[in-house]
């Protein structure tokens, strides 16, 4: 069973920076694409950014499309992602998970209900 452990997290100005990082365990974690998602109170959790698993190929939702940037280490089994330019709306917990029926970042990588554990979060505030 993979599981997650995201860190990273942490209260920010805006326009203020963060890298987030998850550490899979529990599979074949090079074998796997990996997703972000981010959920705020009363809120969907929505896909952030997805990366295959060579990391040559990478997928950003709308809004932080410029700003943040995901990548990988498949010999640390982690997965990263880089948030700049941070704004208030970007306020959210954040998860990542592995997609492990698929190698490369599919509509269903991005569905966050098509995932069955998950990690407890990391915690990303941005005010001022």
């Amino acid at each position: 069973q993979v599981q997650v452990v995201e860190s990273g997290g942490g209260s920010v100005q805006p326009g203020g920076a963060l890298r987030l990082s998850c550490v899979v365990s529990g599979g074949t974690f090079g074998n796997y694409a990996m997703a972000w998602f981010r959920q705020v109170p009363a809120k969907e959790r929505e896909f952030v950014a997805g990366i295959s698993w060579t990391g040559v190929s990478m997928s950003y939702a709308d809004p932080v499309k410029g700003r943040f940037t995901i990548s990988r280490d498949n010999a640390k089994n982690t997965v990263y992602l880089q948030m700049n330019s941070l704004k208030p709306e970007d306020t959210a917990d954040y998860y990542c998970n592995a997609h492990i029926r698929s190698r490369i970042v599919i509509p269903e990588t991005k569905q966050p209900e098509k995932y069955n554990n998950w990690g407890e979060g990391t915690r990303v505030t941005v005010s001022a």
